[in-house]
């Protein structure tokens, strides 16, 4: 076994040169990065040391509400509803003496109870969410404390704690790198959850600090480390190492580890924590949890506001009439006592009018309401269709004021990596000398390695293209105890090739500076690197100069189509057509694809052009343009071997869900941080974009190229006259940049709502969030974002409803979302489904809600006709006040909770069925007050049948009369029965509960009347009561008037029923008749209906017309070219590659 000391000569090999400069540094040093230490505010960290301030922990919180600031949060939520604030106020009113006609508790006892219930449904979700942040801040972590190794958890770590972080792991806080067990300090980290990138990305320590392998190399550890304050700034750190007698080192983005990355490839890390808990970038880029509220709720408080001006309206008339009426019977009517100064005050019959009415607003609708939600998520959360059994993770709903917004999403928001792909790069297929080739169980049962063994006049060709894929990258072997070899590679597509030739025989497993070796169906060979000609988006290809076994010098090289076919020699084309034609079919299959080709070099011709690059890789003035012309000197007279198509695997069912969704006539937008190509790649393989789309590729540089490419575009949209076409608009980062900036944001956004499908790429997490308020602002639709990693918070807040993914990346995005759901395809389910449902449900409950009120407590208006406006009640106050509590609460709960008019199948198979909720067409204004009329109305025959029954007042045999109340309790009885009719007439979804609801709350009131009747004198209440049931139930005209009156009431609604099913039938109405009738509904579904092919067809000629700057990139990507690999990182590729020796052992950081 080696010592650590030749470990440590080995890993400090080919080591940054020392620059002389900083030898000479003094404590005034500004690093290369242009950050001052002595300038400005700074934050000072000592190591192994007491530090000189006090930071926060790592404690972070995505909750909503914290134990004290619960109360101010909830009441303030509560009370922007205006429905609140109104009963409230007449609580208050109906404590001062003998003004209300209806007692002092009627209102307040009813609010108290649903504030209660509301808070105890917000408590119940918040606690949800602080047990999801437990579960992050309890993680466990090592750290350094007195020269041992304690396990701690996440939350107990502060600012300059030392800990090691383990492969695989996620790094609990911003942390700087001291050393790895990978040679020069490198190691490898996974960003996906911070910006959607599915390459792995490269830190390097610096050089003062690589050598601190073991725990005592880090207790001497003594200085200081300065940098700049906390901020959002993902790609951004300035700061300076001072070691105690050691000259100071810039510190840089290539030296920090931020939270929410993952180790990978790398057994472990050493690292000092410079930001913690809600300091770090990553929570520096999230928002407090926003109070959001639904857009039913929003148009309900509206028109609570316009009931309002109503009621003042009719209390002001009310109170007008009064006075009038007084003014006239004061003196005739002398025994009413008229001359009262009460009587006469306008004020107090206004606040008595103001009690009396305040019913007309239902006070019973919000804890209905809170309860119906609460229920609904609960059906969310045990809905089975939505559990992932391999995950064990079910659907969660974190809140459930937003249900019925699931049934409204207009735009989706969707993040790539993690969310619509496993980030899982597969190894499919590939075409060789114009033959295509999958790979087997094994490699003796695939037909390439039987064309090798046969000699097949291809097979110099296949072995070729297979010693291509196992030595042309930078990935790194691991052999483990059990001989199986792991492949670390920074980027997934490489350790996807390389797999790729380990299943046909090609083993690659051994990496040293000079030579790579691989076992060839079971023949060792080795190649000696010469040369690296790197990756980059540019370029589009990398190549690798290798000395072969029989000591001939080849160049491998692998890229996209158009860059190597341009390259090819002459003779070196024989299966040029061949190899287009798989990678059109390899591209139609979603596929990622390159091309590989190689050259034969001759020694004098390499040892001149090796000269050329080293005088390129030295040059003080444009290195990187004379690198790349001395790549395309060697890179030309290729030969092609062929091409490999690998998948990017998709998440379950996310293409046959992205379908459906579309169908529904949702729009999808795709935000990540990935590349381009790799976006675009996605969207043809899930379905989003299909082949026969436009595509509007932005990509610009500067603010006024943005602007005459938006204008441009814009400009022939406009000329097309088209509303809404299919085309797909693809933006980068730097490009939106410029086209959020408020000169081109209304262009912008105008040009993005005109296409199908957007796509931006290489975005920030505040960019996502700015793209969804824009559109959320300028459309006023409901947007839904989706994601799963901690990039993917910031948009999620900002949408009116955010997913998040219970993924592998995390619970970041899971914690801050609305709702949770283990895969993509869940999201068909949640919003066909449960949105669709959920929204008719609420829709029919406050609409019905507010036609019961309206229906009993618009009669006192009528009674105040014949009761000279004296604010009189009709019925008996209590009666009053569990009119909505008791004996009309069953039927709108039982319309929110089981109401439904089609089967969830149905919703699922036909998602234009969604449109009926998406475009609100079950409650608008227009269908707000249609119901209030239809109250009204109501309201006139309840009063006034019976009055005309009872006009005579003898109604019995025996000739005796009765009071007013006798009259009330009849109109009381005629009411309940109606309303409870009208809510079996609206019913599309008859359970035995909805029966029970209906039924049960007719039933309720005539056994209430029957003991209520009987309560005075046992108890010092109700004693105008006192025999009612015997007179109401011993008089026929109740009998003739309770067959009589409800079905007069409800004639109109039967009548208009029928007619709008017969001749107005929608859609919804048809498929639903279908189904009682169990019919086929693909016979109502297939009528024709409008499409986007016409937009279409007025669009294909104009973008026929676009700049050629796109063509090449539109070539590549109509044949599928993708590759994941990142650029000008800590490490250049070339590096990597000769810095690992895999015959010698990792030091083990004990």
């Amino acid at each position: 076994m080696p010592s650590i000391s030749r470990l440590r000569q080995f890993y400090r090999r080919n080591e940054f040169p020392e620059p002389g400069l900083l030898n000479t540094y003094d404590e005034d040093f500004t690093s290369s990065a242009g950050y001052d230490a002595d300038d400005g505010e700074r934050r000072v960290i000592n190591l192994n040391g007491p530090q000189p301030t006090k930071y926060c922990n790592n404690r972070i919180t995505t909750a909503k509400y914290s134990f004290i600031s619960f109360l101010p949060a909830f009441l303030f939520e509560q009370f922007r509803r205006y429905s609140n604030c109104f009963f409230l106020l007449i609580a208050i009113l109906q404590q001062i003496p003998e003004v209300s006609p209806t007692g002092r508790y009627t209102t307040l006892v009813p609010l108290m109870f649903i504030l209660s219930v509301s808070a105890i449904k917000e408590i119940i979700e918040d606690i949800k969410r602080h047990r999801a942040d437990n579960e992050i801040n309890h993680r466990l972590i090592e750290r350094l404390d007195s020269g041992s190794w304690n396990t701690v958890r996440w939350s107990e770590l502060t600012v300059g704690d030392i800990i090691k972080v383990g492969i695989n792991s996620f790094f609990p806080a911003d942390l700087i790198l001291l050393s790895s067990s990978e040679p020069q300090a490198m190691c490898f980290i996974e960003t996906a959850n911070l910006d959607g990138e599915t390459n792995l990305k490269i830190r390097q320590a610096l050089p003062a600090t690589a050598g601190l392998l073991e725990t005592k190399d880090l207790q001497r550890l003594e200085g200081r480390i300065e940098c700049e304050m906390p901020n959002r700034h993902l790609y951004e750190f300035n700061g300076v190492l001072r070691e105690t007698g050691k000259p100071p080192a810039a510190l840089g983005n290539d030296q920090v580890l931020q939270r929410g990355a993952i180790l990978r490839n790398t057994a472990w890390v050493f690292g000092i924590v410079v930001y913690s808990g809600q300091e770090t970038k990553l929570m520096k880029n999230s928002t407090s949890a926003p109070l959001k509220r639904s857009t039913v709720d929003k148009l309900t408080n509206t028109q609570i506001l316009m009931l309002f001006m109503i009621l003042i309206s009719l209390c002001i008339t009310s109170g007008l009439c009064n006075l009038f009426w007084t003014r006239e019977h004061s003196e005739t009517d002398w025994y009413l006592a008229l001359t009262d100064f009460r009587t006469k005050s306008l004020g107090y019959n206004l606040l008595t009018f103001f009690i009396l009415y305040n019913n007309l607003i239902p006070i019973s609708l919000q804890v209905t309401l809170e309860l119906v939600r609460f229920l609904q998520a609960i059906f969310i959360n045990y809905d089975i269709e939505m559990y992932h059994e391999q995950s064990n993770t079910p659907a969660m709903a974190r809140t459930s004021n937003l249900n019925e917004e699931l049934g409204m999403v207009k735009y989706i928001f969707s993040d790539k990596t993690g969310t619509l792909t496993q980030n899982v790069m597969e190894f499919k297929k590939c075409s060789i000398a114009g033959y295509v080739y999958t790979p087997e169980r094994t490699p003796e049962e695939s037909q390439l390695v039987q064309n090798i063994l046969s000699r097949h006049q291809t097979a110099a060709v296949i072995e070729e293209f297979l010693v291509l894929l196992s030595v042309c990258h930078t990935v790194i072997p691991e052999r483990k105890e059990d001989g199986t070899i792991i492949y670390h590679a920074a980027s997934p597509d490489e350790r996807a090739l390389v797999e790729g030739a380990n299943r046909f025989g090609y083993i690659f497993d051994t990496r040293t500076p000079e030579y790579v070796e691989i076992n060839a169906l079971g023949v060792r060979k080795r190649y000696e690197v010469l040369n690296v000609l790197e990756f980059t988006s540019t370029r589009k290809r990398m190549s690798l100069i290798v000395r072969t076994p029989d000591n001939k010098i080849k160049l491998f090289c692998k890229g996209a189509d158009t860059v190597i076919y341009e390259r090819l020699a002459p003779q070196g084309q024989a299966f040029r057509e061949q190899t287009l034609r798989h990678l059109e079919e390899f591209a139609s299959d979603g596929l990622r694809t390159l091309c590989l080709a190689v050259a034969d070099i001759r020694p004098d011709v390499y040892q001149e052009w090796r000269q050329t690059f080293d005088k390129a890789s030295v040059a003080l003035q444009n290195r990187e343009s004379k690198l790349e012309d001395a790549a395309n000197l060697i890179e030309n007279n290729l030969r092609l071997l062929g091409a490999t198509a690998i998948e990017d695997r998709l998440q379950d069912g996310v293409p046959e869900t992205i379908a459906s969704l579309l169908d529904a006539g949702i729009y999808i937008w795709v935000l990540t941080g990935d590349k381009q190509e790799t976006a675009i790649n996605i969207g043809y393989s899930c379905r989003l974009i299909s082949h026969s789309m436009d595509i509007i590729i932005l990509n610009e540089e500067s603010l006024d190229a943005t602007r005459e490419v938006i204008h441009r575009h814009y400009g022939e949209f406009k000329s097309s006259s088209a509303k809404d076409a299919n085309v797909a608009l693809v933006i980068d980062g730097t490009t939106l940049k410029y086209a959020l900036s408020c000169d081109l944001r209304n262009d912008f956004q105008v040009l993005c709502l005109l296409c199908r499908v957007v796509i931006c790429c290489r975005v920030s997490p505040m960019q996502k969030a700015e793209v969804v308020e824009m559109v959320t602002q300028s459309t006023n639709a409901v947007t839904l974002a989706i994601g799963d990693g901690a990039n993917d918070v910031a948009m999620i807040q900002k949408a009116n409803v955010g997913i998040g993914i219970s993924g592998v990346e995390g619970l970041q995005a899971a914690c801050a979302s609305d709702y949770s759901i283990a895969q993509f395809r869940y999201l068909q389910r949640l919003l066909l489904v449960h949105g669709a449902w959920n929204y008719a449900r609420i829709s029919k409950l406050i609409l019905y809600s507010f036609y019961k009120n309206v229906c009993l407590y618009v009669i006192e208006l009528w009674f105040a006709l014949y009761s000279g406006w004296s604010g009189q009640i009709l019925f008996e106050r209590w009666t009053i006040g569990l009119y909505n509590v008791l004996f009309t609460a069953m039927p709108p709960f039982a319309m929110g909770l089981f109401e439904k008019f089609c089967t969830a199948e149905t919703m699922i198979r036909y998602p234009l069925l969604y449109k009926t909720s998406q475009n609100a067409k079950l409650f608008n204004v227009k269908v707000f007050w249609i119901w209030i009329f239809n109250a009204l109305l109501h309201s006139v025959f309840l009063f006034w049948l019976p009055l005309a029954a009872y006009a005579k007042e003898v109604i019995w045999s025996d000739g005796k009369t009765s009071d007013y109340l006798m009259m009330g309790n009849l109109v009381y009885t005629y009411v309940i029965v109606t309303v409870c009719l009208k809510a079996g007439l609206i019913t599309n979804s008859w359970t035995w509960l909805t029966h029970l609801a209906i039924w049960g709350s007719i039933v309720l009131w005539f056994g209430f009347l029957l003991i209520y009747s009987h309560v005075w004198p046992t108890f010092k209440f109700a004693s105008n009561f006192r025999g009612m049931d015997i007179q109401l139930l011993s008089t026929p005209v109740f009998y003739f008037g309770l067959l009589l009156v409800p079905i007069t009431t409800l004639l109109v609604d039967v009548i208009c029923k029928l007619v709008h099913n017969t001749v107005f039938k929608t859609l919804t109405e048809a498929v639903r008749e279908t189904e009682i009738r169990r019919s086929d509904i693909s016979e109502v579904m297939n009528e024709p209906r409008s499409s986007l092919s016409e937009t279409a067809r007025l669009l294909r000629n104009v973008f026929t017309r676009r700049a050629n700057t796109r063509v090449e990139t539109e070539l590549e990507l109509s044949h599928g070219y993708a590759f994941s690999q990142e650029e000008g990182g800590a490490v250049p590729q070339s590096i990597i590659i000769r810095a690992y020796d895999t015959n010698l052992p990792k030091p083990e950081g004990n």
